[in-house]
């Protein structure tokens, strides 16, 4: 009896190892023993370790449409706000300037816009290509320099058209986060914060902020790019403000376009999701919150709880990455981003036109030869301020949500600096003995109906496409 015992014993034990480790297998997100080597870019050698997060990053190409008020993939960014046309004359955002699809076809979105847009060199695939550093490394200024399809015909054929993947982000020895643009390095240390000792929390926000951020392209004096550089130098970690862009660029001259309208050279502003997601008034940042926390919340596949590969909008999953902290219903959480949306949008409309009228003045102002030159002068001066800041916010890609209460302390800035400098082009105008005409939306959306109309369906002024800029008395 008491071996029979002890051989049920046995054999209970022997089951349920048996079970423990076969459930355990089937649920690992490390499938095989495959080692990933240094410098390996396809992210499907990736997949074999990790194929879980594999098929999260896969869905990335996936296209998706109708889940935000303000935003959706691959949209036309002009034509719904009009005065952009006029702010953006004589530059390749004001040719064509579309909505980005998935992280995984950024190269593809580039090789396929209008040319213009590459103009600035090699230096364009520095966000949209995961060999963006090493091409810098081996070729110097002339990564920067050399015309894009010169320096994207160095990347290996089979991965032409390949866009960010794993290794832009992760140490594949330790699956470790890690920093591979040079430029925010560079910008880290600009700003007294040590690359080498940041927490993963920081990481988990600062690998977006590879190229989430404004960036600059210095020239030389045959205005070929040269370098690519974050203007953070006169930030602060935790508030790098466009007051600080602004004079980093008056400074150090990163003026890298002419502007037809008002006949002047200007710095551009593009994309600075980290800058503003970081600076004051973010209650988000200030409860110690990262990107990678809304943008790739944990999802559950099987057995196994992972970050989310697919990075996002948290629109497009119904809220769930908000209900992780926020115990309120999706449809509430949506109302109140929309409520600050709206509210962000009919000031970006508001100060938009207002610089967009004063670009217009200027003109008018210049084309009277018998206008005070002065007054023309310090109008421009004002115009630059009021362009960058409006552009601070049409070009950052939340509608103000990152950080509302910066979003329209900037917006109100860029409201009143465009309508000093109107009224200063007024007065250059009114002392050559001229009437200026009044300048009201519609006044400027027929000037760019007919200045910016469209010749092949691609570029410039599209009437078909949705318009966007409103203000909450016209819902």
């Amino acid at each position: 009896m008491q071996r029979r015992n002890y051989l049920m014993a046995a054999f209970c034990l022997l089951f349920l190892t048996i079970f423990t480790i076969g459930c355990e297998q089937r649920g690992q997100t490390v499938a095989t023993p495959v080692t990933i080597p240094e410098g390996e870019k396809d992210p499907a050698v990736w997949g074999k370790v990790y194929p879980l997060h594999y098929d999260s990053y896969l869905k990335n190409s996936e296209k998706t449409k109708g889940y935000s008020r303000y935003r959706n993939d691959n949209e036309d960014r002009l034509s719904p706000w009009p005065f952009q046309l006029v702010l953006f004359d004589g530059w390749g955002m004001g040719i064509e300037y579309n909505e980005p699809n998935g992280h995984t076809d950024a190269l593809k979105d580039q090789i396929k816009i209008d040319a213009s847009r590459r103009k600035a060199g090699g230096v364009c695939l520095s966000c949209k290509s995961p060999y963006a550093s090493e091409l810098k490394k081996r070729l110097k200024v002339d990564y920067f320099s050399k015309p894009y399809d010169e320096v994207w015909k160095e990347i290996p054929e089979k991965h032409s058209e390949m866009g960010l993947v794993c290794a832009d982000c992760h140490d594949p020895k330790t699956m470790d986060l890690r920093i591979n643009r040079w430029p925010l390095i560079e910008a880290l240390k600009a700003i007294g914060k040590d690359p080498d000792k940041l927490t993963r929390q920081e990481m988990r926000s600062l690998v977006c902020a590879q190229c989430h951020v404004d960036y600059k392209i210095p020239k030389d004096k045959d205005n070929k790019s040269i370098g690519l550089l974050f203007p953070w130098k006169y930030g602060k970690w935790g508030n790098i403000t466009i007051e600080a862009v602004i004079r980093q660029i008056k400074e150090e001259n990163l003026r890298e376009w002419k502007h037809k309208v008002t006949d002047q050279k200007m710095g551009h502003i593009r994309h600075p999701e980290f800058e503003l997601f970081s600076s004051h008034g973010n209650v988000h940042w200030a409860a110690g919150l990262a990107c990678a926390d809304c943008h790739m919340p944990y999802e559950r596949v099987g057995k196994e709880k992972i970050s989310s590969h697919r990075w996002e909008s948290p629109f497009k999953k119904n809220m769930k990455a908000c209900m992780q902290c926020h115990n309120q219903s999706p449809e509430w959480m949506k109302e109140q981003v929309l409520n600050i949306q709206d509210r962000v949008n009919h000031m970006f409309t508001k100060a938009g036109y207002s610089v967009a009228r004063a670009a217009l003045m200027i003109e008018l102002a210049e084309k009277n030869p018998r206008s005070d030159k002065a007054l023309i002068k310090k109008a421009k001066e004002v115009y630059e301020e009021a362009y960058y800041r409006n552009t601070w916010i049409g070009a950052e890609n939340s509608m103000g949500f990152h950080n509302p209460p910066e979003a329209l302390r900037v917006l109100g800035d860029a409201l009143d600096q465009g309508r000093q400098a109107e009224m200063l082009a007024r007065e250059a105008i009114i002392k050559a003995g001229a009437n200026p005409p009044e300048l009201d939306m519609a006044k400027i959306d027929q000037i760019v109906a007919e200045r910016y109309k469209s010749k092949n369906g691609k570029t410039g002024i599209k009437p078909k496409v949705q318009r966007k800029a409103a203000l909450l008395v016209q819902r």
